[in-house]
Order: C-alpha cells, then sequence, then structure tokens
C-alpha cells in the first residue's frame, strides 16, 4: 500500500511518500494511525492529535472507522488553516 503525507504532516515526517505492508490486524484508517505512530518518535509526535488527521482511501474522502480492504493508495493530511 502506498502512503501518501501532505502539508505538515511531509515536513514533519520528511518523506512525502512511502509504500507499506501492513501487518494483518490493521484493517482501518485509526488502526493504520496507530501503527505508523508506534513505528517511530517522529510520527507519534505528528499524528499526536489522530482526531484531526484528515484521510483519504484511493482519493475517496473517508472516516476513521473506514476499513482499508482493497486500498491502493491512503493519503493523510492534517486540516487546512487560515492565514
Amino acid at each position: 500500500m502506498k502512503i501518501l503525507y501532505f502539508a505538515w504532516l511531509r515536513e514533519r515526517l520528511n518523506k512525502g511518500e512511502e509504500d507499506v505492508t501492513l501487518p494483518p490486524e490493521v484493517t482501518t484508517i485509526a488502526g493504520l494511525l496507530d501503527w505508523l505512530a508506534g513505528r517511530d518518535e517522529a510520527a507519534a509526535l505528528a499524528l499526536e492529535k489522530r482526531s484531526l488527521i484528515k484521510a483519504a482511501i484511493n482519493a475517496k474522502l473517508v472516516q476513521h472507522d473506514t476499513s482499508l480492504v482493497g486500498a491502493h493508495t491512503v493519503a493523510l493530511f492534517p486540516p487546512m488553516t487560515g492565514g
């Protein structure tokens, strides 16, 4: 599965994308966020407020309880802030 990172997530993680093989227990966006945060300290800090992170599966916005079955690409991005 390809994971794309946007805006300050990209900056904080120092990468725009990565290809991952998920463990079988990671079945939802929420589980993916938890798994990513558990891999290293930078990801844990970047994903600390998981409820603010928006997600899309195969270019369609989804909720955190959405299944990853059939997902080829997951995009993660923070909320837009006014300037």
